[in-house]
C-alpha cells in the first residue's frame, strides 16, 4: 500500500513536467522533421530537447517500475507505457492524463462526463494525427515511388487513415510507413469508437430521462 501510495504521489508531482516535455518532444520533432533546411546549431538544439525528453520518459518509467513494487509484472500490467517509452512520439496523447489531473486539482471537472470523453477523444485523435503525420511524411518523402511527398500529402493521408475512409489517393511505400499506418488504423477505430459510444450513451441517457417525465406517477 505504501508503494502505491508512493507511486500515486510520483505521478501526480511529475504530470505536468512530463506533459511539457511530450509537448516539447513534438515540437522539437516537428522542427526537425519540417524544416530540414534549418542551421546545423538548430537541428542540434532540436535534437538535445528531443533527447532530453526522451531521457525524462526513460527515468519516469524506471521510478514508477520500482515504486509499483510489481517487478517484471510491471511491464505486462503497463503494457502503454512501455509502448510510449519505446515510441515516443505517442507521447503527447498522454497530455490528456496531464489535462485532467490538473482539472481534478481545481475542483469537479466543469464538462460532464460523456462531454469530457468526446473532448479527450478528439485531443488525442489530433496529437496522435500530427504525429502520426510526421513520422509517416519522414519516411516516405525520400524513398523511391512514393506519393506522400509533402506534409500536406501526409495530413489528408492521415486523416482519411484515421477516419477509416482510406480512400487510396495516396498509399505509403516503406515498410516503416505501413507499419505505422496500422497503428494508426488501430488506434483511430478505438478512438472513434470511444466518441461513438459515449455519444451513444448519452442519447441513450436523454431518451430515458424523457420517458420518464413522461410515465404517469404512481399511485
Amino acid at each position: 500500500m505504501d508503494d502505491d501510495s508512493r507511486l500515486n504521489r510520483w505521478d501526480r508531482g511529475t504530470d505536468l513536467t512530463l506533459g511539457i516535455a511530450s509537448l516539447v518532444f513534438l515540437g522539437s520533432y516537428a522542427a526537425h522533421v519540417l524544416a530540414p533546411g534549418m542551421p546545423k546549431a538548430a537541428h542540434v538544439l532540436f535534437l538535445s530537447l528531443m533527447y532530453t525528453a526522451w531521457a525524462m520518459f526513460t527515468v519516469d518509467y524506471a521510478v514508477r517500475w520500482r515504486l509499483s513494487g510489481e517487478g517484471p509484472g510491471f511491464v505486462r500490467r503497463h503494457w502503454l507505457d512501455t509502448v510510449v517509452l519505446v515510441l515516443p512520439l505517442l507521447r503527447p496523447v498522454r497530455v490528456v492524463r496531464t489535462y485532467e489531473s490538473i482539472q481534478r486539482r481545481r475542483g469537479e471537472p466543469l464538462l460532464p462526463l460523456h462531454a469530457r470523453v468526446a473532448a479527450y477523444s478528439a485531443l488525442s485523435i489530433s496529437l496522435l494525427g500530427f504525429s502520426g503525420a510526421l513520422a509517416v511524411y519522414q519516411a516516405e518523402r525520400s524513398a523511391p515511388n512514393a506519393n506522400i511527398r509533402t506534409f500536406g500529402d501526409s495530413l489528408w493521408w492521415t486523416c482519411s487513415t484515421l477516419s477509416t475512409v482510406g480512400y487510396g489517393d495516396y498509399v505509403p511505400v516503406t515498410t516503416l510507413g505501413r507499419f505505422i499506418a496500422a497503428g494508426l488504423m488501430a488506434c483511430g477505430l478505438a478512438l472513434l469508437g470511444t466518441v461513438t459510444g459515449s455519444f451513444s450513451s448519452w442519447m441513450l441517457q436523454r431518451f430515458s430521462l424523457n420517458e420518464d417525465d413522461r410515465r404517469p406517477p404512481e399511485h
